[in-house]
């Protein structure tokens, strides 16, 4: 009698999951046919049991204001629930909340402390927020090889994050043993998924013969990469590549065209290598005024080499050709450095 008492509990148990199971599917299918209300309805009858990815879902709702006025507060709420009762999605959406301070206090360590809960269940986008906190001392003490221990466990799940910065630790040698060869193979693991960033970086460890063989062309072709995503840093180099020749035909007017793009968002060194070319006529028709302009850009973020530039370039100019670069150049600035020449 015992024994059919158990039996007839566990069908009920069964179907009662089953049911559940089915109500939770057709909470997300009303969502995804943009039914909010219904998905709300459901999810909240779930969430009223206990299922914590149902009380995940109405947070993401709220969070996301599908079908209800936007609330943080809410969907903070709404997480913490689902947290609570171990959703490593949630504890992640939970910790990114406190660490922005959406819906509720802004607080690093309670950030971390649910990053931490979901880390050590596998997620790996929290591995990769517990990771960016150890490296900068955000809500917990800084430990440099701790934040490459949680870099190394996102990277084995494939989270592209983490490619770059742990080529960035292997380079400098922070949390690990310095290892060029090392951070050269998690640089080209961000750099085929299209990191200017790491592009950047891979192609300067060609030019330089960093963990890998030297070689210019190579060196080129990826900094180009990063380039084309308007990547100051690349843009000015390319150019600088360009006006040596080095891993491509020299060519002047090249230079000056990816000097210009750099300049214009700002980079000093390229708006100082600019003006250089100005000055000399190199790539550009001659004209001191705009050679005094750039370099004038670059010697007030404090680049020596503009500020003689700019001084080299007065000596030939009239008075009223002063007074003009300089109007160009406070123009330029005001303009964000778009459209100065």
């Amino acid at each position: 009698m015992k024994r059919l008492l158990l039996t007839a509990l566990a069908v009920l148990l069964l179907n009662a999951g089953t049911a559940r199971a089915d109500q939770f599917e057709d909470a997300v299918a009303a969502h995804d046919r943009g039914d909010y209300a219904t998905a709300l309805r459901l999810f909240r009858s779930l969430a009223a049991k206990g299922e914590e990815r149902a009380q995940f879902n109405v947070g993401l709702i709220y969070y996301n204001g599908h079908g209800v006025e936007q609330s943080y507060e809410q969907a903070r709420s709404w997480y913490r629930q689902s947290a609570e009762r171990g959703n490593a999605e949630a504890q992640y959406n939970l910790g990114v909340m406190w660490e922005k301070g959406r819906g509720g206090e802004q607080d690093d360590a309670e950030a971390v402390k649910w990053f931490r809960l979901a880390a050590n269940q596998g997620y790996a986008v929290a591995q990769y927020h517990l990771a960016v906190a150890y490296a900068f001392g955000s809500g917990v003490k800084q430990d440099q090889m701790e934040a490459a221990k949680w870099f190394r466990l996102a990277a084995a799940q494939g989270y592209a994050g983490t490619h770059y910065d742990l080529g960035v630790m292997y380079r400098q040698g922070q949390g690990v043993a310095q290892d060029y060869a090392e951070a050269a193979k998690w640089f080209r693991l961000a750099a085929a998924q299209g990191d200017a960033a790491a592009q950047y970086d891979l192609g300067v460890m060609y030019e330089k013969g960093q963990g890998v063989t030297q070689d210019y062309a190579e060196a080129a072709k990826l900094v180009r990469l990063a380039a084309a995503q308007q990547y100051a840093k690349a843009q000015y180099t390319l150019g600088l590549m360009y006006e040596k020749g080095q891993g491509v035909a020299r060519n002047y007017a090249e230079a000056v065209r990816w000097f210009r793009l750099a300049a214009a968002q700002g980079d000093a060194v390229a708006q100082s290598s600019l003006g250089a070319l100005y000055l000399s006529g190199q790539g550009v028709r001659q004209d001191n005024v705009l050679a005094h302009m750039w370099s004038d850009l670059a010697a007030a973020a404090g680049n020596a080499a503009a500020a003689a530039n700019r001084d080299a370039a007065a000596k030939s100019m009239t008075p009223q050709q002063i007074e003009q670069a300089q109007k160009m150049a406070r123009d330029c600035r005001q303009r964000k450095f778009k459209d100065c020449d």
